[in-house]
């Protein structure tokens, strides 16, 4: 296993760069025959869909020449041998962040770091901390595989928000060791696609696109308990819940208490139409 662990994280690492999918998820399903043809397509993987954002299912080649964007500068902590950023520290403490949308390059650093602590201890959890509204399936299954595939349990921690493929991979965390602070919100819901081309091209794609939705909603269902039916039906548009609701539906195991746990959250608005 430590032989393989270490194989498959140096093919990982190497290939490790900048892929963003120069797409406009507003233009594919406005104009592309298959919205027109029944076949449903859900709203983007965000709360505050943005026309740039890219579909979460996406056939086509990613252009490899497209820039990647600047990464966030993390605070430098003094470690007494000298100084590490502060991701880098926390991965010494088994501490793995989920803080942007899920591609290709966050999928393969956060694989390259769970193969690397597996192998380093294999007995020793890893805690996966989660504030994604979501992104590309492909690289999300990529990080959910490596979950299940490493000897060692993954526990996850949501904070902020866990939308779509964040709200998926919160809940593929070790069962009993899944986690919330109690003001992040969740949300669940099929996945987002487009299609366009000659007619052979968008059949292709459209059973593509129906066989990944189905294969979330199987696995939604396996780890919360819920019965297929019903995640297919709450998975149709997008499904909010606050982290208690996320706990009596299975996707988490606790609610963790802070200082302003005590104070009561105001009731859901109605609102008519």
């Amino acid at each position: 296993m430590r032989a393989l662990l270490l194989a498959y994280a140096g093919v990982v690492t190497a290939f490790v760069q900048p892929r963003l999918i120069a797409l406009s998820a507003s233009s594919l399903i406005k104009s592309s025959p298959i919205a027109r043809s029944g076949i449903k397509l859900s709203a983007a993987p965000t709360m505050m869909p943005s026309p740039d954002d890219p579909p979460e299912v996406d056939p086509r080649r990613r252009d490899p020449e497209k820039p990647s964007i600047p990464p966030v500068r993390m605070p430098m902590v003094d470690t007494g041998d000298g100084q590490m950023d502060v991701i880098s520290r926390l991965l010494r403490d088994r501490i793995l962040l989920l803080g942007r949308g899920v591609d290709d390059e966050v999928a393969n650093v956060l694989v390259a770091q769970l193969l690397y602590l597996a192998n380093d201890d294999p007995t020793k959890d890893i805690t996966l901390y989660i504030n994604s509204p979501g992104g590309s399936v492909s690289a999300g299954m990529a990080i959910y595989d490596t979950m299940q595939f490493v000897p060692c349990d993954v526990s996850t921690v949501c904070f902020g928000t866990a939308a779509s493929m964040g709200a998926f991979l919160l809940g593929a965390g070790a069962k009993g060791k899944r986690r919330s602070l109690p003001n992040s919100r969740i949300m669940i819901h099929q996945p987002l696609g487009g299609a366009q081309g000659q007619a052979a091209d968008i059949e292709i794609q459209a059973k593509e696109i129906l066989f990944v939705r189905q294969q979330l909603n199987t696995f939604i269902s396996e780890y919360t308990g819920q019965p297929m039916d019903k995640i297919e039906e709450d998975c149709d548009r997008d499904f909010f819940m606050c982290p208690e609701e996320a706990l009596s539906y299975g996707l988490i195991d606790e609610v963790v208490k802070t200082k302003t746990s005590h104070i009561a959250m105001p009731p859901m608005p109605e609102l008519a139409f």
